[in-house]
């Protein structure tokens, strides 16, 4: 069942979604060769703990163990923290984390490159954060979700990079997961109306190489199968008359059309 939010819903989420957004700034100054995944984890779970009445809604969330989504280089999504973890000059580092605030949840990733990054890979960067700048300008009123994923799509097209197929975003709310889910790819006008209210979770993942995904032995982390690099980029958005909300930022933008 798809659950539409009031603004003042939206608004509880939002500051949930700011206080992502800032451990995002803070996780730039720390991210670098050196450090591991551990020690992130530690910082962020800290960090969101230090305002009043937040919680990491990861940890613990259908038994995984950390605070954040640990994902290095062709890991898509769900790399568990690790102190052996420990990054490298070049590599890409995708964060995902969630808040829970006076019973409203918020969800973000964001993939940090560590120093210099090879020229494919920090195209795919640009090319993912583009796409889901694109697939957020689509989530409006009268507008379906096989139009957030077509905006994927049209992003990565000629790009010679691959959308994951078989991960999705979703709605958002009082649970991390809720319907409706948020394909990369799809038709215009098919799928689910979006309608005021509605908030989504909208997170393009794109790989260098294969869309083809597995997952490793600890029945968390989801690795691209030809080991190429993943890139994740995902904001909470809430779709409103007056346009894209993004609930997961700073300052709380409404979303320019495209």
């Amino acid at each position: 069942m798809i659950e539409l939010k009031t603004g003042e819903e939206m608004d509880r989420i939002a500051r949930g979604g700011a206080i992502i957004a800032a451990l995002y700034r803070e996780m730039e100054q720390r991210i670098q060769a050196g450090v591991s995944t551990g020690e992130l984890d530690r910082f962020a779970e800290e960090f969101i703990r230090s305002h009043e009445g937040a919680e990491p809604a990861f940890k613990g969330l259908y038994g995984f163990p950390g605070s954040i989504c640990a994902s290095v280089n062709e890991e898509v999504v769900h790399g568990i923290p690790s102190d052996e973890r420990v990054l490298k000059e070049g590599d890409i580092l995708s964060l995902d984390t969630g808040v829970r605030l006076d019973g409203w949840c918020s969800d973000s990733a964001w993939t940090f490159p560590v120093g210099e990054l090879a020229p494919a890979t920090a195209r795919l960067l640009e090319v993912t954060e583009e796409a889901l700048e694109r697939a957020i300008a689509a989530a409006r009123p009268g507008k379906h979700v096989g139009d957030i994923g077509h905006a994927v799509e049209e992003a990565v097209r000629g790009t010679g990079f691959a959308i994951i197929r078989d991960l999705v975003g979703h709605g958002i709310g009082r649970k991390v997961h809720e319907e409706p889910q948020v394909p990369n790819r799809g038709k215009p006008g098919s799928g689910p109306v979006l309608e005021a209210g509605l908030v989504l979770a909208i997170e393009p993942m794109i790989a260098v190489g294969t869309w083809r995904i597995r997952t490793l032995s600890d029945r968390w982390t989801v690795t691209t199968t030809d080991r190429r690099p993943s890139a994740h980029f995902e904001h909470t958005v809430g779709v409103t008359e007056e346009g894209p909300r993004i609930l997961t930022a700073l300052r709380d933008p409404v979303a320019s059309a495209t």
